[in-house]
């Protein structure tokens, strides 16, 4: 019987985000999941303290990246994978509906002829229910739409990353009020989820600490149906997606959604440098 893949989990207290890497120990393939790349958006400036301390870990077992998977365009943080791809490797995926996400946002930032809109910016789009492999592990990309099109969970072994398609129990389901999302849609991606094996562990992409507990990012599928408070006592489809609309109503921008959505488009890259050798995002006023 195969071992159940080794999970790393790195929180980002900044933006909540969990990053992981995945592995099946030290010296063997692994995959990176969600990397972040810090952005200070009041001086307009990057870092990466998130990611050389996810590749402190990376040297120190030996790992060799095999994939940088994104489970969706992120809103609240720009991605770190192109710059981690730079120092280790590795093939950038998301999930194959990222094409509608950059058809929805390329003509608000204006981002013209010259950007491809068929997710060519990645190295890899996975299919629903497309399989692959980290060295000895085996993967499957099981497509999670609801909050936005181009949602992707990763299911390695006994371990799913599900994205913002759900959190732990005590911090509910993700927001639908981004351009494409559908609560309906969510509902039926997260009984997707909740179908697998009661045992299967669940990876969180963020975890704000609701109620002053410390962060967390770990479930299981068992927790989930038993606890979530967004989906407990068998809550149907259309209870659910009158919570969600009138949730999402309540629910401010995230801080980092414009120049978070323009670097992710393209993969964690910034948009090219202007003939002064600066890179510019831009930000679009009275268009939200």
């Amino acid at each position: 019987m195969t071992a159940p893949p080794a999970v790393e989990g790195f929180h980002d207290p900044v933006t909540g985000t969990v990053s992981y890497v995945v592995h099946a120990g030290p010296g063997m393939p692994c995959a990176v999941i969600d990397p972040v790349l810090d952005f200070d958006p009041k001086s307009g400036r990057t870092a990466t303290r998130s990611l050389d301390r996810l590749v402190g870990f990376l040297d120190e077992r030996r790992l060799a990246v095999a994939w940088i998977l994104e489970t969706h365009v992120h809103a609240d943080h720009l991605s770190g994978a192109a710059t981690l791809q730079q120092r280790k490797g590795g093939r950038i995926a998301i999930g194959e509906g990222v094409r509608a996400v950059q058809r929805r946002f390329a003509p608000l930032f204006g981002l013209g002829p010259g950007f491809a809109l068929d997710g060519s910016q990645f190295d890899h789009l996975f299919a629903d229910g497309e399989r692959f492999a980290i060295g000895a592990l085996a993967g499957e990309a099981l497509a999670t739409p609801g909050h936005t099109p181009a949602c992707v969970a990763y299911r390695i072994g006994d371990a799913v990353f599900a994205g913002d398609t759900i959190f732990m129990p005590d911090a509910g389901t993700a927001r639908c009020d981004f351009p494409d999302g559908d609560a309906r849609t969510l509902y039926r991606s997260i009984g997707r989820l909740l179908g697998l094996p009661p045992e299967t562990r669940l990876f969180v992409c963020h975890d704000y600490g609701p109620g002053g507990r410390e962060p967390r990012w770990e479930t299981t599928v068992a927790e989930e149906r038993a606890a979530n408070i967004h989906l407990r006592d068998e809550v149907d489809e259309d209870a659910f997606a009158a919570m969600r609309a009138a949730r999402d109503r309540t629910l401010e921008v995230p801080a980092l959604l414009l120049p978070a959505v323009q670097v992710n488009l393209r993969a964690g890259r910034l948009p090219p440098p202007e003939a002064n050798g600066i890179a510019y995002l831009k930000l679009p006023v009275n268009a939200l």
